[in-house]
């Protein structure tokens, strides 16, 4: 029996394996991982896939992904990457540590642990270049002072995030900016930061390159576990799975068809004005898939089909002359965004092609 299409297969064994290469890649410089799972709307599978392969944390920036990991029983430290003031209490009930760069959080925080009777550790996010979350470092000891204030908040380590808006890369001198900065804290305050996280799957070329990775124990990889590659320029790490997600949409039309509409030509349903290419009478195939799910353009076709094109519920390939037949399947790979709008998307069935290796 042909399964239910669009759908989107997922390799749990792929996705354990490239942790635990990645694990033991990074481990021989003594850095830990942070499984990032919400590129995968939370899935309990792959988070436990992250686990079996080494992870020591399970991050996700939506506290109801973490919730619903939980739910299902995973059972790990939880770390919660974007921190709502409007969801303090739940992060408080939930979370194990939280990334944090606003003082009034930290102090709403502070309360729900008082009334839960709890203390919240938190890392302290400090902006090196990158621009989007992050404490300017001139303001630092000061916002250092009054976390501490706070008396149900522990402040368990600093960390950055790079290559995310600015697109800034993480080299030697941000990485070496970074571990000054935690030694001049740590000598500051007398306090011991345990987790020095230096970034995610950008970091990859900087570690391999450098001699050197200073007070650097910690990365949120998200990408690199789930698609085998590195965010600075998206090469495949040498030895990872690059394939654990296909996505898998079916023909629903298959004709030959003039490349050009005939008629004035306006605007598409998304407020552009089309241009089209006269490539003759040509064989042209819709499939059952749409900007609702995914972006035509996040989508990586495995063979010499083309895509011309996208609607809300369709995207129009030309077959180049292979013969497609209605209910027959077209298989992609996708980028990080196309893996996130396809795991989020309602209509887009989730199945998983084979089982891991438990330990």
């Amino acid at each position: 029996m042909q399964s239910f299409m669009p759908r989107i297969e997922i390799a749990l064994s792929k996705i354990q394996d490239n942790t635990r290469m990645l694990s033991e890649l990074y481990g021989q410089k003594g850095i830990s991982l942070m499984g990032v799972t919400k590129a995968v709307l939370g899935e309990p599978s792959v988070a436990e896939a992250m686990i079996q392969g080494g992870v020591k944390f399970i991050a996700d920036s939506r506290i109801e992904n973490i919730q619903k990991m939980k739910n299902a029983g995973i059972s790990t430290q939880f770390v919660l990457l974007r921190t709502p003031l409007s969801q303090a209490e739940s992060i408080v009930e939930n979370v194990d540590i939280s990334l944090n760069t606003e003082i009034e959080t930290l102090k709403k925080l502070s309360h729900y642990a008082k009334a839960h009777n709890k203390i919240h550790q938190v890392i302290i996010m400090v902006e090196l270049g990158d621009l989007r979350e992050g404490i300017l470092l001139c303001d630092l000891s000061q916002f250092i002072r009054q976390t501490r204030s706070l008396p149900h908040i522990k402040i368990i380590g600093i960390g950055c995030n790079l290559a995310c808006y600015g697109g800034i890369k993480p080299d030697d001198k941000n990485m070496q900016e970074l571990s000054e900065l935690v030694n001049l804290l740590e000598k500051e305050f007398q306090i011991e930061l345990k987790i020095i996280s230096g970034g995610n799957s950008a970091n990859y070329e900087w570690y391999k390159s450098s001699q050197d990775v200073g007070r650097i124990n910690n990365l949120r990889l998200g990408e690199s576990i789930l698609l085998g590659c590195e965010t600075v320029s998206r090469k495949a790490i040498p030895g990872l799975h690059t394939r654990a997600f296909q996505l898998i949409a079916e023909v629903i039309e298959s004709k030959e068809k003039p490349s050009l509409p005939s008629g004035e030509i306006g605007q598409d349903a998304f407020g552009n004005t089309p241009d089209f290419q006269d490539r003759g009478i040509h064989q042209r195939v819709i499939i059952a898939l749409g900007r609702q799910d995914i972006q035509a353009s996040s989508l990586k076709l495995r063979n010499k089909l083309e895509i011309l094109g996208s609607s809300s519920d369709h995207i129009i390939l030309d077959s180049r002359n292979q013969n497609l037949q209605v209910g027959d399947e077209v298989k992609f790979d996708l980028d990080y965004a196309g893996l996130l709008a396809a795991m989020t998307s309602p209509f887009i069935r989730k199945e998983f092609t084979n089982s891991m290796v438990t330990q």
